[in-house]
């Protein structure tokens, strides 16, 4: 079968790879669209594993079940969550899904950038959805990160009227714009670089929009808050600068979201004097569990997230390097889905 395999950034091109067989108690399922991920153009977390076919926002249709799959039937369209936990560890019993050592284990095979991938038993038991009629192929490959930005966002725990800042405005940012609105945040205010993203940022709930080339993000943000700051601070760019400013526009008693890694060896600068004076919490997130993704997928359904509106590019599976290069490089893109062409 054809598969994307990742070689860099630079070099991800079309190669055959043996169709996974599927076990009693699997399913084979056949790619119909899988989104392109701000991980997956991260070379600092890619390149130790290169080559390795990437893709782990997929939708499809099952083409082959084990004779022992039970709920599941050849035909179905589904979603298939790449990490799934045991449900049983210190870890799990916490509620903190991401951090079991069998969710880092379980993944699909051999990723959503091929015409097929096998989903394993306890992917296919703990989080396999059925998409109903109504929900696309495409709409579906926003299940995984929305259900992340879910995951965050009920992290901060935001109050009726609260104000919030997020700093960066690609799929992640816009995710958590209109995440934020859902919460109860009466004002958003959104730092980006470039004015495209600005402007998808409005239509999915932003109240001020700043390019932080041209104006002050802090002075805006203390302009709409009688100087105190914003109450979340939502963090979705990568980048040391990123994190800086969310200090700088965080209130006391505040909490700054981190939403998005840097590479391993940056590292910012905090007084312990300040966060504990100042009272700030820094609130990580990291993926998502089985319980996001229903919700996830009941957002889309009803229409409380305009998936389709986030999607702005689509390109065929043969053009994939493409899509690669427009997801890393397009200043005017925002989700970048790949399709199996038949």
């Amino acid at each position: 079968m054809k598969a994307a395999v990742y070689h860099s950034l630079d070099e991800v091109r079309i190669e055959e790879i043996p169709k996974p067989r599927i076990g009693s108690d699997e399913v084979l399922v056949e790619m119909k669209a899988c989104g392109i991920c701000g991980s997956d153009l991260m070379d600092w977390y890619l390149e130790k594993r290169a080559p390795l076919v990437l893709g782990h926002e997929p939708a499809g249709i099952i083409a082959e079940a084990g004779s022992k799959v039970e709920g599941f039937s050849e035909g179905d369209r589904v979603f298939a969550h790449h990490h799934v936990a045991c449900l049983t560890c210190h870890y799990c019993r916490h509620g903190a899904y991401t951090m079991c050592q069998k969710f880092h284990e379980t993944r699909l095979d051999s990723g959503g950038f091929a015409e097929y991938f096998r989903v394993p038993a306890d992917n296919l038991r703990i989080d396999t959805l059925k998409i109903p009629d109504d929900v696309s192929f495409e709409e579906a490959t926003l299940i995984e990160p929305l259900a992340c930005g879910i995951r965050a966002i009920n992290k901060c725990g935001i109050q009726q009227g609260d104000t919030v800042a997020v700093i960066g405005a690609g799929p992640a940012g816009v995710i958590n714009i209109a995440l934020a609105r859902l919460s109860g945040a009466s004002r958003i205010l959104v730092s980006d670089v470039i004015d495209y993203r600005l402007k998808a940022a409005e239509k999915f709930g932003a109240d001020v929009t700043i390019n932080a080339q041209n104006e002050s993000f802090a002075d805006a943000v203390k302009s709409a808050t009688e100087s105190r700051g914003a109450d979340v601070v939502v963090v979705t760019a990568p980048s040391v600068k990123a994190y800086d400013s969310a200090f700088e526009v965080c209130r006391k008693g505040g909490t700054i979201l981190v939403f998005a890694p840097t590479a391993p060896e940056q590292t910012i600068s905090i007084s312990p004097h300040k966060l504990f004076f100042q009272e700030i919490r820094l609130v990580p997130s990291y993926s998502t569990s089985h319980l996001e993704t229903r919700i996830a997928l009941e957002f889309i359904r009803t229409g409380r997230i305009d998936a389709k509106g986030l999607i702005t590019h689509r390109f065929p599976l043969s053009r994939v390097q493409e899509a690669f290069q427009t997801a890393a490089r397009n200043k005017e893109c925002l989700k970048v889905v790949v399709t199996n062409e038949k």
